[in-house]
């Protein structure tokens, strides 16, 4: 019953956004906001193929998956890619060892330089993110692994180095997302880094459902902290964990955002807890002591109170009032829960009110991202889904293994309505998703990892007919990469936020520029960059279709 309400309250939501664009002269659905996707993952030259590293045994870790990362780590203004991957597990001995790999964009192709870079971990990798830690102008790459992850640095030169062991971030736990983020404003990027169930495949739990095997949910095992690693400024790190209360919370943690969620000019961290309550930090000003605040907050527990099984998680404006909004992906059968920021401290749960609350109840959800994809200066929202359990069809009547991935198109604000776009609805098991403009058009296309399966390289075909700006920071007394930095930007009546972030959604990163659609304004009034260290740039009347460099002064 509930559901039929709710659908009913969605079908008078669409009727007012038609009326109000019939009254205003405006179509309600215009063919500006159609929007294509072409699958070039074959056309670009990728022939990565991810291992999980299954035998039979139906390890825990085996359907997690993996994450991507879309980073220029040249410096040459083209989005390279960084494909995580598994390895072999006890039972199962792969001919060729199963690594990382990077692919350098040239262009028109790809080309594999994992050996050159020196980037082939042979870990079983489940997440990464990107940052220039030692401010040197090159960004850096970390990986994390089940074990000991790994930090490579940048030399510049298109080759890495592992400096795991000097910076001391290594660890030796399952560890799952990651972030980047200046928690201290000191100019110096420190790391989060998200630790997921304590796992050994010597006592890998056995479960079934309905007499049949499958994978244990993560009840069956226990939760481990997450770790926060404060940078020293000498290309050490020390861990903070205890002294920022970060150790407090035992919980079950995958995904990991971070944004300025309260707008007092810190940035917060966002994690998303499998099956035990999700968890905001906020920061405290001029101290490195976090405030854990997400049950308070409206965003620990579903709506019905219940701790769901969070995946992936991302920050974003979707109505353009000047706060940021949360969006996390659950198992099937739960909703992905979208939190409006209520601008008080609160946050108000209207997943089914937008639209996508019942589309998701079929589909077990990863990656996401709030992503202007038609340019139009509204965030719409990408799903990436798959299920667990091979053999879910033999348990679930409804269910399936390989699922089509989600996009929802935002209607100003107002809700989401899903749009079928072939590529983007191919079935595959999916798991992490990053976004950026990889051809450099203008529109931002998607990149998803999929379980046991090659990629997909989605390229943004929707026409480029509405403008768009594209912002590129560069810090000098703030950290080089500008992690944290917000830019605002008003044209046409229109106010937009973004943030610069490391690590996004599910275990996974996305390109650093910031991208804004801007619909069919040509110029853009004023954009303004609020640096982490304070500082405070204006620009004026600057010229959309363009990528502009702005260094702080």
């Amino acid at each position: 019953m509930r559901y039929k309400k709710l659908t009913i309250q969605t079908v008078l939501l669409l009727l007012v956004v038609f009326t109000f664009h019939v009254l205003s002269g405006q179509p309600a659905f215009s063919q500006a906001d159609a929007v294509s996707f072409t699958d070039i993952t074959t056309e670009l030259g990728i022939e990565f193929r991810h291992v999980n590293g299954e035998s039979g045994q139906k390890y825990f870790i085996e359907p997690i998956g993996s994450g991507v990362a879309l980073f220029d780590f040249d410096n040459d203004n083209d989005l390279d890619l960084y494909l995580v991957n598994g390895s072999d597990l006890p039972g199962r001995v792969s001919p060729i060892l199963p690594t990382n790999r990077l692919y350098r964009n040239d262009g028109t192709t790809f080309t594999d330089v994992t050996t050159q870079a020196g980037v082939g971990d042979t870990g079983y990798g489940l997440g990464c993110c990107v940052g220039d830690y030692n401010n040197d102008g090159f960004t850096d790459l970390y990986v994390t692994n089940y074990g000991a992850n790994v930090l490579y640095h940048n030399n510049g030169d298109g080759t890495f180095r592992d400096v795991t062991a000097a910076a001391g971030v290594g660890g030796d736990r399952f560890s799952s997302g990651c972030a980047f983020v200046d928690i201290d404003v000191d100019g110096d990027l420190d790391l989060y880094v998200v630790n997921y169930v304590q796992f050994d495949p010597e006592t890998n739990p056995e479960c079934t459902r309905q007499g049949i095997r499958t994978y244990c949910t993560p009840e069956a095992l226990l939760g481990v902290s997450d770790v926060l690693y404060l940078n020293n400024g000498d290309s050490t790190f020390t861990d903070v964990s205890e002294e920022t209360g970060v150790s407090e919370a035992s919980g079950k943690g995958l995904g990991v955002v971070c944004g300025d969620v309260d707008n007092d000019g810190n940035v917060d961290i966002f994690v998303a807890n499998d099956t035990t309550p999700n968890l905001l930090y906020r920061n405290t000003p001029n101290s490195i002591e976090m405030t854990e605040d997400a049950l308070f907050s409206g965003v620990a527990l579903s709506e019905e109170g219940r701790a769901y099984s969070g995946m992936g998680a991302n920050l974003g404006d979707f109505d353009n009032d000047g706060y940021l909004d949360i969006v996390i992906t659950n198992f099937q059968d739960q909703t992905n829960s979208l939190y409006h920021n209520a601008q008080s401290r609160f946050f108000n749960e209207v997943s089914f009110a937008k639209g996508i609350g019942e589309r998701s109840l079929p589909y077990l959800a990863w990656g996401v991202d709030f992503i202007d994809f038609n340019n139009d200066g509204w965030l719409d929202l990408f799903i990436a889904n798959g299920h667990l359990d091979d053999n879910i069809a033999e348990i679930d009547p409804i269910g399936t293994y390989p699922q089509p991935n989600q996009l929802f198109l935002n209607n100003r604000g107002i809700n989401f309505s899903e749009v079928a776009d072939e590529a983007v609805a191919m079935r595959k098991v999916s798991r992490g998703a990053a976004f950026g403009d990889i051809d450099n058009d203008g529109d931002i296309d998607v990149v998803v990892s999929n379980l046991k399966d090659s990629p997909t390289l989605l390229r943004n075909d929707s026409g480029n007919t509405a403008q768009w700006l594209a912002v590129k920071l560069i810090g000098t007394h703030c950290n080089r990469d500008a992690i944290g930095v917000r830019v605002t930007v008003i044209s046409g009546g229109l106010t937009q936020i973004r943030e610069v972030k490391s690590g996004s959604g599910y275990l996974s990163q996305n390109d650093l520029r910031l991208h804004f659609g801007l619909g069919e304004v040509t110029r853009v009034d004023t954009l303004t960059v609020r640096w982490t260290c304070g500082k405070v740039q204006t620009l004026q009347d600057v010229k959309t279709n363009q990528v502009i460099v702005i260094t702080e002064n």
